[in-house]
């Protein structure tokens, strides 16, 4: 076996002779990337808990749009700034997975409140409970 074939063989360079090791390894973040989540993390736990306690959105199920959605966004920056999740790790497979995991959940919660929201309509449906019949004693009669 040649010395270039010895070096494919454990995996440790490529054809040019470079590590293939620092590839993988993901960004390296710095204190100013850290800070930039910090802050984008404060304010977006400030900008919703502000809402809810100036009552500024007075209908529920739009407050329930709005915070759901700076979750989500929060969610993303955790993910972008302090997991380092982005398409160059691992050859994309951690995104990858997550947006797996993220579409299976989903599907699985929308399949869970979908059957919860229905269940009512699906059971079977009550029946009208009769008024017990009146007995009278034989012989006695009612004025």
């Amino acid at each position: 076996m040649s010395a270039q074939h010895a070096t494919h063989a454990n995996g440790a360079h490529d054809a040019h002779g470079h590590d293939d090791h620092h590839h993988d390894a993901g960004p390296h973040s710095t204190f100013s990337g850290y800070m930039t989540g910090f802050v984008l993390s404060i304010i977006l736990t400030a900008i919703p808990f502000w809402l809810v306690m100036a009552k500024v959105i007075a209908d529920r199920n739009t407050a329930v749009l709005v915070l759901g959605g700076f979750a989500v966004v929060q969610i993303l920056v955790h993910m972008v700034f302090f997991l380092h999740m982005n398409g160059k790790i691992e050859g994309g497979w951690t995104l990858l997975s997550t947006i797996f995991t993220v579409v299976f959940v989903a599907i699985a919660i929308a399949g869970t409140l979908w059957v919860m929201f229905h269940m009512n309509a699906n059971m079977m449906p009550e029946h009208p409970t009769p008024t017990p019949p009146t007995h009278e004693a034989p012989g006695h009669s009612t004025p």
